[in-house]
């Protein structure tokens, strides 16, 4: 049938009332099922309200552990302190990861990235006031020696490619002369075995110990637009 069915207007007094019996059978079943609905759920209430407790107290007691831990976690940081005898035990990516404990610890947001590829940049951080930080960790033997090239390398990747106010070379070992006189000159701070005794062990900030700016705008090392 073309155009589809289509409901029409009732036509005398027998289709009046066939059509009135039908409504009604229609509302009867409307209101029993509202009913029925009405009453599962008065059944179900009091296990949906144990439920939503429980829920929430579950939430509750998830951010109250990870405040907690987190405060654990900042009193560690604030007592951290590493010997050189603990240093010199470690393998280079251990080390790595010690540096970046050592700056979260003086209150910067950092990461390590060391590895295949990382352009001279062993760890990165962030700080609100003082700007970015490139640490190039060089883990060495005991007595071991950095040379300029390390210092090179830095200051070629620091700015240009990681977008560094500041850039850091760190040993457990020395440098050699040429490395410092040449870091000195050209702005990559370098941190040998004295200076990390100072910074792990007793505890003074790294950008108290290396006496670092505040971000500027005209730094060498500031970050690429």
């Amino acid at each position: 049938m073309r155009g589809g069915w289509r409901l029409r207007r009732p036509r005398g007094p027998v289709e009046f009332a066939s059509a009135a019996v039908v409504a009604l059978a229609v509302l009867v079943m409307v209101i029993r099922t509202v009913t029925v609905s009405a009453g599962a759920l008065v059944d179900v209430w009091p296990a949906l309200l144990s439920l939503a407790v429980l829920v929430g107290a579950a939430a509750v007691w998830r951010v109250g552990r990870a405040v907690v831990g987190r405060r654990r976690d900042g009193v560690r940081l604030a007592a951290l302190r590493i010997t050189l005898a603990e240093f010199d035990a470690m393998d280079d990516r251990r080390f790595e990861y010690a540096l970046r404990e050592l700056l979260v610890r003086d209150g910067w947001t950092a990461r390590r990235v060391g590895g295949g590829g990382d352009q001279a940049a062993d760890v990165i951080g962030d700080h609100a006031v003082l700007g970015r930080i490139v640490v190039q960790a060089k883990h060495t033997r005991v007595g071991g020696k950095v040379g300029s090239q390390v210092m090179y390398a830095v200051k070629g990747t620091a700015g240009p490619v990681h977008g560094a106010d500041h850039a850091v070379v760190v040993t457990n070992g020395f440098f050699t002369r040429d490395a410092m006189n040449w870091g000195d000159r050209h702005t990559v701070h370098w941190v040998d075995r004295g200076k990390l005794r100072r910074w792990a062990e007793s505890g003074t900030a790294l950008h108290e110990l290396l006496m670092l700016p505040a971000r500027s705008r005209s730094s060498w090392f500031k970050r690429a637009a």
